[in-house]
């Protein structure tokens, strides 16, 4: 892919629901996509729940997109956003006297873009999480102008939780690559077993593939995971086509 292209290209990892490993997949999709001989660079706008360390807050989903994607590019670009309190984005900025600019998120993103052929963008929580008083997660994704990989979790509820994530996208206008589910568990009970099979049947949306649980998670053990696990051809389709 060329990287001259005029339109910038991008990825916006957004979730069914807090919790269900969108670092991890937006970290192994920036492995995959390199393994591609692809120039990737990574953003998580909006960090919540960082810890307070030497004066400074600490965003460590943030800091492990930096250290595994290997990208050269200052932490405040990746993550202009650090909040304090484990909240959504909204009330974690009001507690913190922050004010969230859509603007300046745009124009971190456009300097990222500029110098890699894509950037994986990871949103906070879901599509309906407040970003401000009058924007959500979707209109972060929509004034970058960029299409969605939906992370599901493999538990029991998944089902209803991705097919409303995906309705509401589709109401929204929002573009959605696919679907990739995480297990964030070890457990494989009958609702784990069964869920990949359900998605794709109701889903109406193209399935990525199922990451299995990985007790420990590095760079060797992501790209063996996603090497193994996850369908580029959807993703390596929009970004030659767009």
């Amino acid at each position: 892919m060329s990287s001259t292209s005029k339109q910038p290209h991008g990825i916006f990892i957004t979730g069914t629901d807090t919790g269900v490993g969108k670092t991890v997949v937006a970290a192994g999709l920036a492995l995959a996509l390199k393994a591609k001989g692809i120039d990737v660079g990574v953003m998580k706008p909006v960090e919540t729940g960082c810890q307070l360390q030497n004066g400074q807050l600490l965003a460590e989903d943030a800091l492990f997109l930096q250290k595994i994607s290997g990208v050269g590019d200052d932490l405040s670009a990746i993550n202009p956003y650090r909040l304090k309190d484990p909240l959504a984005p909204a009330i974690a900025a009001e507690r913190d006297g922050v004010k969230i600019d859509l603007d300046v998120i745009r124009h971190v993103y456009l300097g990222l873009a500029s110098r890699h052929e894509v950037v994986i963008v990871e949103g906070a929580g879901g599509l309906l999480v407040p970003l401000t008083e009058r924007y959500f997660m979707a209109d972060l994704a929509r004034q970058l102008e960029l299409p969605l990989l939906l992370v599901s979790r493999a538990s029991l509820g998944t089902i209803n939780h991705t097919l409303l994530s995906l309705h509401y996208a589709r109401q929204r206008t929002l573009s959605v690559l696919g679907i990739v589910m995480n297990h964030t568990s070890p457990e494989m009970g009958l609702a784990e077993q069964t869920n990949k099979a359900a998605l794709k049947r109701w889903a109406d949306c193209p399935f990525l593939g199922a990451i299995p649980f990985m007790p420990v998670i590095n760079r060797d053990t992501l790209i063996s995971v996603f090497k193994s696990n996850l369908d580029l051809a959807p993703i390596l389709e929009y970004l030659e086509g767009s």
